[in-house]
């Protein structure tokens, strides 16, 4: 595959949940390095777009990794291909330890533990605590340190930082760029600060479809722009100052 060649294809994909139409016919690529912002109003089908390529949920359409056709594979296949996924809801085990919740995601003979336990001492710490009394923040750290414990040719993360206090907004967003060096991320996140800070693309879904597609630089950086796709102005709430000290000492 050439270097220049996308990771992810996806044209005309149609999800459905319970016969509803939650995404219309989502078309774009995505680059094969660094984070692309996937973006949009509440309710447009950013989530079934993720879940849709994962294949999750109902599709019809083309989806393509790294130029081989995934669109027709059971969900499983596609993470053995090299998917990783961190979901909106978490979706721990809680009952089991953090090390258990981690260990059932291990698919490879050698996992990235010490990656993982460096971009989350807290975790190391707390390995041996049922998962599901941690904090809501530390339940998020075990959900993305699950997809991270593998080697991933692609990592589909889906609204990281909701609900997340400004440090731990931070923290998740230091994780994600770090990880981003090494496999490329198609993020939801509704946080326009930590998109700033990471995304190097946009893709904003309107109505179910691909309203827009650029730098992400180029729509937040248009205030207008922002709020006619997005229905919020480009500087956002939030975590927006601890972030932007972060980005700017690194």
């Amino acid at each position: 595959m050439s270097p220049a060649a996308p990771i992810l294809t996806v044209k005309g994909l149609r999800c459905s949940i319970a016969g509803q139409q939650v995404v219309e016919e989502v078309t774009f690529e995505m680059p094969a390095a660094g984070i692309t912002a996937v973006l949009g109003r509440n309710g447009v089908g950013k989530t079934s777009t993720l879940r849709g390529i994962l294949g999750l949920i109902h599709r019809r359409g083309e989806v393509r990794l790294a130029g081989e056709r995934i669109d027709g594979l059971a969900t499983h296949r596609i993470v053995r291909r090299g998917v990783g996924y961190v979901p909106e809801d978490r979706e721990i085990f809680s009952k089991l330890t953090v090390a258990e919740n981690l260990a059932l995601a291990e698919r490879q003979r050698v996992p990235r533990r010490e990656f993982v336990a460096e971009l989350f001492p807290d975790l190391v710490a707390r390995r041996d605590q049922p998962a599901g009394t941690l904090s809501g923040g530390q339940q998020q750290m075990v959900s993305v340190a699950r997809a991270m414990i593998n080697d991933n040719r692609l990592l589909l993360v889906d609204e990281p930082t909701k609900g997340l206090a400004p440090k731990i907004v931070a923290q998740v967003a230091d994780a994600l760029e770090e990880a981003a060096k090494t496999v490329p991320i198609l993020l939801v996140e509704q946080n326009l600060d930590v998109v700033r800070r990471l995304a190097d693309t946009a893709i904003v879904i309107g109505g179910g479809r691909v309203v827009y597609t650029g730098k992400a630089r180029e729509i937040l950086d248009d205030d207008d722009l922002t709020r006619r796709l997005l229905g919020v102005h480009a500087e956002s709430e939030g975590a927006g100052d601890e972030l932007s000290e972060r980005s700017e000492s690194k």
